[in-house]
């Protein structure tokens, strides 16, 4: 088929039977004792994507009981939600372009939104590995991976070498311009830990090369902290609590005015903001979040709990593990998705 037309989409149904018994973590031993008993994470729809990879054309898997109607589904959303969570995510995959967008806002500087994360490898032992996802306002991107790292002894979170934050934003910025025939004139770095002084410095000399003046550098991670309003729903969808000017906790999913009621099905979990280096306020930087957190084209939810910078790493890593370290990855989202 391939030879007579191009392809868009490759979408592959999967009976349900076939998929439970192909996801699992597997026992195995390491080679120097034999007796140490590891999990082997076995995941069939992120080895599969990793695998077609090379074929150059997104791939689609579909449980076969999401396909079904009525009492023989189920799973948890409507038939109608499923058709257009469905649609749209094809509409992604086969036309190569958003089906939304952020609003373009004239006067503000063009910005290019970097989001890095982490992943470990399928045994689990393996140091984490980053990760730099690169869109601007109008959901064009790169996604790259990026070297190795240590695992403080302190917090027990991942953390970058100057060297290690300038390579990965150097060529990140490097096959933005690539794709997008140009340079932004903001950055913003979303991630998900704290940023140490190295880490900065690495991405400002980046910055300072790149002739790239404005910035902000924001962590977005979990709180135990959590607010309480005076209805009988939880705060609203963008409640800001401003702890100081660099510090805030933010409602990415709440309470939805418009319906006066809460869509989820559980308590709302809030994200920690930390602003680390900024020529923008918190205000500016939580309503950035807000809107980005709409940028999720695998689904028609709009008020996704993460941006769309940190979900993207949060799904390129699920996939980025069963990717051979010899071998290129794709750079469009629609391959991780």
């Amino acid at each position: 088929l391939a030879e007579n037309r191009s392809i868009d989409v490759i979408i592959c149904v999967i009976p349900d039977e076939m998929f439970i018994s192909l996801t699992k973590r597997e026992k195995h031993s390491t080679e120097d004792t034999g007796k140490v008993e590891l999990y082997l994470e076995h995941d069939f729809r992120r080895l599969l994507k990793a695998k077609c990879m090379h074929l150059g054309v997104p791939l689609q898997l579909v449980v076969e009981s999401t396909l079904l109607t009525g009492k023989a589904n189920r799973g948890n959303q409507d038939d109608a939600t499923r058709a257009w969570n469905f649609a749209t995510a094809l509409y992604y995959k086969g036309n190569k372009t958003v089906p939304w967008r952020l609003k373009e806002e004239r006067f503000k500087p063009k910005s290019c939104y970097v989001g890095i994360g982490f992943y470990r490898s399928r045994d689990g032992e393996t140091i984490s590995t980053s990760l730099a996802q690169v869109f601007d306002e109008f959901g064009h991107g790169v996604i790259l991976r990026g070297t190795p790292v240590v695992i403080d002894k302190n917090d027990k979170r991942p953390y970058m070498s100057e060297q290690q934050a300038y390579d990965l934003l150097s060529s990140a910025l490097s096959e933005y311009g690539k794709a997008l025939m140009h340079m932004p004139a903001r950055i913003v770095i979303h991630k998900t830990s704290k940023f140490r002084d190295t880490e900065i410095k690495g991405f400002n000399r980046v910055l300072e090369e790149k002739s790239i003046s404005a910035k902000d550098f924001v962590s977005i991670t979990n709180t135990d902290m959590r607010l309480f309003s005076d209805s009988n729903y939880p705060p609203v969808r963008g409640t800001l609590l401003s702890i100081n000017e660099n510090e805030g906790i933010l409602y990415t999913r709440g309470t939805i005015d418009f319906y006066q009621t809460y869509p989820g099905a559980y308590i709302p979990n809030p994200l920690k903001i930390d602003v680390f280096e900024n020529d923008s306020s918190l205000e500016e930087l939580a309503e950035e979040i807000l809107g980005l957190t709409k940028m999720n084209w695998n689904n028609t939810q709009l008020d996704g709990r993460l941006p769309i910078t940190l979900e993207c790493a949060k799904k390129v890593g699920e996939i980025m593990k069963y990717v051979d370290l010899g071998k290129k990855p794709q750079v469009s989202y629609s391959f991780y998705m």
